[in-house]
């Protein structure tokens, strides 16, 4: 029976897992998503063309491979099947090989609207929503209210669902919430949801699959299966930086209750860092650049959300967070991403602890949120050079390898491949 790898975000996501799946997608039969929804955006970019996924797995693009939506995944079925119509017009049918889950939730019109109505009742205090609904979704799939994708099979299908629009409308009015006015890409809620009905056919065309046993199955056959995780361990419901997170379990156990695949069955588990940091929305960020630097990275590293749009807030590495990460997933093998950002830099910084009420620490606090934390920052000379020219891991100038070097002996993680392009063929493996 061979094993479930796993490959999952180590920072506050945005860290190149779409890209990275891709790449090593020849080397497995099943690619399949365990968490999040179409909060996550995942870029690959070969051929000088520039995809982005939200929902679909990463590794749609090899006909010859399945790709998986698990049960643990949430669908908005009309961001869903503009996914398809985009996949299409670039030549990909995903019927051929894209299972989904019957298990899998459904994110409705309403829960966007209760999204918003929650965010706006925070004030101050918002978390930064992406306002996909996900929260609410993940909200009503624990009180145990949800609509799953099976139940759009259903005869009462109708039913069910004006029953949660319902409770929904009456909770965003109990928050002074002004529903009239509200929009989802400039059409009412009315009007989104006749689109998101039609979508829905969309959905039922796909092989929609008991994805618990269909995946154990594949293990039991010797099929190879990646597990592709969303977002990023920072943003564990769990052991993220709390409330600033999401919804869903970003971690390796997650893939557990996310697919019904057992711990026994996990094999490698490859995590992606950045060779920098960056956050979006509101939360802690101890190694945040507020300066010229910062907008430096921002700039040429082009970090803008693929999601929604928001400018990322960068600074340096941080290293507890890095190990603490590997810590949670059990990390096997690390892939560092985006070192070409700092080509130029004349220098490099590296958080190796932090500083509380003059007190070093290499662990993350409790108090993540309130405490101030003070980084403490190692210098490294910058390699002053493009790295287009090399063609293999040892062909790295010797400044970007002694960084390399550093982070594998205070993570104690080997570090696998480094990407140094957005294009899928400049990743270089060890």
């Amino acid at each position: 029976m061979s094993k479930v790898d796993v490959l999952l975000g180590l920072q506050w996501g945005d860290e190149g897992k779409g890209k990275i799946v891709d790449v090593l997608t020849p080397d497995y039969d099943v690619i399949a998503r365990f968490q999040g929804g179409p909060n996550a955006g995942h870029t690959l970019e070969f051929n000088g063309i520039k995809h982005v996924l939200h929902i679909i797995p990463s590794g749609i693009f090899h006909k010859q491979k399945l790709n998986i939506i698990g049960n643990g995944v949430l669908i908005e079925p009309a961001i869903f099947s503009d996914e398809v119509d985009a996949l299409r017009q670039k030549g990909v049918e995903p019927t051929d090989n894209l299972y989904i889950s019957k298990k899998a939730h459904l994110i409705l019109p309403s829960h966007r609207l209760l999204d918003a109505a929650n965010e706006q009742a925070k004030g101050n205090a918002k978390i930064g929503s992406t306002l996909k609904g996900i929260g609410p979704a993940y909200t009503d799939k624990i009180a145990r209210t949800g609509i799953r994708v099976g139940d759009i099979l259903e005869f009462d299908f109708r039913e069910k669902y004006q029953l949660l629009k319902y409770q929904h409308i009456q909770l965003a009015r109990t928050l002074n919430f002004d529903i009239d006015a509200f929009r989802i890409n400039d059409m009412s809620l009315d009007e989104y949801e006749v689109r998101w009905m039609e979508s829905l056919e969309i959905l039922r065309k796909f092989k929609l699959i008991n994805s618990e046993y269909f995946i154990n199955r594949c293990l039991s056959e010797g099929k190879r299966v990646l597990a592709e995780g969303a977002q990023g361990s920072m943003l564990d419901i769990d052991f993220g930086s709390y409330p600033f997170v999401t919804s869903s379990s970003t971690i390796t156990a997650g893939v557990c209750s996310g697919l019904g695949v057992a711990p026994s069955a996990i094999g490698r588990v490859m995590g992606i860092t950045k060779a920098y940091c960056t956050r979006v929305g509101a939360g802690p960020f101890p190694t945040e650049l507020f300066d010229a630097t910062g907008r430096r990275l921002c700039e040429l590293g082009h970090e803008y959300g693929a999601t929604t749009g928001r400018s990322r807030r960068c600074g340096w590495i941080d290293i507890p967070a890095l190990r603490y990460a590997c810590m949670l997933n059990g990390v096997t093998d690390l892939i560092v991403t985006k070192p070409d950002v700092m080509n130029d830099f004349d220098e490099i910084k590296m958080c190796t602890d932090y500083i509380i009420n003059d007190r070093e620490t290499d662990e993350i606090p409790f108090e993540f949120n309130e405490v101030e934390i003070k980084p403490k920052l190692k210098v490294f000379s910058g390699w002053k050079c493009s790295l287009a020219s090399a063609a293999k891991f040892d062909e790295l100038p010797v400044q970007l390898t002694d960084y390399l070097h550093d982070i594998e002996s205070r993570t104690g993680v080997r570090i696998m491949a480094v990407s140094i392009s957005p294009d899928r063929k400049d990743v270089l493996f060890r």
